[in-house]
């Protein structure tokens, strides 16, 4: 097998500047400017004030109403229809939106192609282009996407025992695994990842809302979340639907709030029916509609961290305009060109990140995280056919291969992500990456393959979703890490 790849994509890479400083001054400063040194030709003063205004008048046509490289690149998007052209916001379907806590049944506002809603990453840094584009740009103090994993003898900040919102289906240990996966740290080249302080993350959230948008692993982070910061205070539970697929949670000691709300794809999507009627395991996925079921929440987020990927392995297909235009998986089945698994999620990764950087109705303040494919590690079969994960350690580098669709789509996740920060250069919205794909790529010992409660499913083993405490509980260290150093970033400006 060949390496895995030792530096990351170009597409992950950031700056190492200082954060960014004012873009602009506004013009009664560049008064206060020439009054402060006494200009006394109002020759001059006239050229001076007569430069500023024709400036401003630019660089808001295209910095803060339509910027010329944002306006091209929305409009070159895939996802923008042609009534959106003509100033209709993207459609939200209305989804079967779980009812605690909704927003408006009609879901976000997302502003026409013509508008430029407030978006940058923090930190950053300001680099301007010969064209004399201003351009944002992330700085990111330790790359954490790659590294190893090295033994930890502390092991877990947290046990079966002293968390009291463990689920039974990820508590391990309790149903006979090897406690060895336990004691391994991820270590980043070149830098260090701190150990969870339960105690901190409460305090640098405090009064905020944050929310996991994806399926059952954007669960599994929020369960890990869960047990990591019930050790420093017990949370009350607000609410459960019925298929614990929206769940929130309170500490109400910091006034933080922790959800988790379910989509499979972002974009709107309904189940395939057979012949009878009756649903299968394959959706028809609307790539130009957004789905109701996160974006009614959004509104009310100080942080959303989205995931997903792995329902996309199905046989899915995809609509544009109210009709099927291709499909993934199905073998050219129909007619249809089947546009693989990449091309799918890179489009409803771009619907989503748009989505929420033109959001009207989002607090300016919103910071995004996009969480990283992660794949499983099923060997000689899958769920119910004989599959299994039984490893005892991590894997070595070698024993996973180069060419693994995992890289494709990580690849794929971060460059979509540094498209919708190039293409919103002003503001204080925020988009950056939990980049684990590597990490757990490594974790084949850290699923709870056959170790669960077999009242739940009898003859399945689970290599997809991950043991609490395990290595998921690195998603949550990281996370940490960077809303760290964006509270760092708002005491220094």
């Amino acid at each position: 097998m060949a390496p895995l790849p030792t530096t990351p994509s170009s597409s992950t890479s950031s700056p190492t500047a200082s954060p960014s400083r004012s873009l602009l001054h506004s013009k009664s400063r560049e008064w206060d400017v020439v009054v402060q040194r006494n200009v006394r030709s109002s020759v001059l003063l006239l050229l001076l004030v007569s430069t500023v205004f024709v400036f401003s008048v630019v660089y808001t046509s295209r910095g803060f109403g339509a910027a010329a490289t944002g306006e091209e690149a929305i409009s070159q998007s895939p996802l923008v229809t042609a009534e959106e052209l003509t100033n209709e916001p993207i459609a939200v379907a209305e989804d079967n939106v779980a009812p605690e806590r909704q927003s408006p049944a009609t879901g976000i506002s997302l502003p026409s192609a013509n508008s430029s809603a407030p978006v940058v990453s923090l930190p950053n840094t300001a680099e301007q282009t010969e064209t004399g584009e201003v351009r944002i740009q992330v700085e990111e103090k330790c790359d954490m996407s790659m590294g190893k994993w090295v033994r930890e003898p502390k092991g877990s900040v947290y046990t079966k025992l002293t968390c009291p919102t463990l689920p039974d289906f990820k508590n391990c240990q309790k149903y006979g695994k090897d406690p060895d996966h336990l004691f391994w740290r991820w270590q980043p080249d070149g830098c260090d990842l701190p150990r969870f302080a339960p105690e901190r993350f409460p305090d640098v959230v405090r009064g905020k809302r944050l929310a996991f948008i994806g399926d059952s692993l954007a669960r599994n982070q929020m369960e890990s979340l869960l047990c990591l910061l019930s050790q420093a205070e017990t949370p009350v539970n607000v609410y459960a639907d019925a298929f614990d697929k929206f769940r929130t949670w309170h500490f109400p000691s910091h006034d933080f709030t922790l959800m988790a709300t379910w989509t499979e794809f972002y974009a709107h999507a309904v189940p395939v029916v057979d012949a009878d009627g009756k649903p299968t395991a394959s959706f028809d996925i609307h790539l130009d509609r957004l789905s109701a079921n996160w974006t009614t929440r959004l509104p009310e987020l100080d942080y959303a961290v989205i995931s997903g990927g792995n329902w996309f392995f199905r046989v899915n297909y995809l609509w544009e305009g109210g009709r099927r235009t291709g499909c993934v998986n199905c073998r050219g089945e129909a007619g249809l060109a089947d546009s693989g698994v990449a091309y799918a999620v890179r489009r409803v990764v771009r619907a989503a990140l748009q989505g929420i950087a033109r959001c009207r109705d989002c607090k300016p303040g919103l910071v995004t995280f996009l969480r990283t494919y992660t794949p499983d590690h099923f060997e000689h079969g899958s769920w119910f056919d004989g599959g299994y994960c039984n490893r005892t350690r991590p894997l070595e580098e070698r024993e996973v291969g180069s060419g693994h669709i995992g890289w494709e789509l990580r690849r794929v996740q971060n460059e979509e992500v540094t498209r919708v920060r190039e293409t919103m250069t002003t503001g204080s919205r925020r988009f950056g990456v939990l980049d684990v794909t590597k990490a757990m790529m490594l974790r084949a010992d850290g699923h709870p393959g056959g170790h669960y409660d077999k009242r739940w499913v009898r003859n399945a083993s689970d290599c997809l979703h991950w043991c609490m405490p395990g290595p998921v509980d690195m998603w949550n260290e990281m996370l940490l890490q960077r809303i760290v150093e964006i509270a760092r970033s708002h005491v220094g400006r």
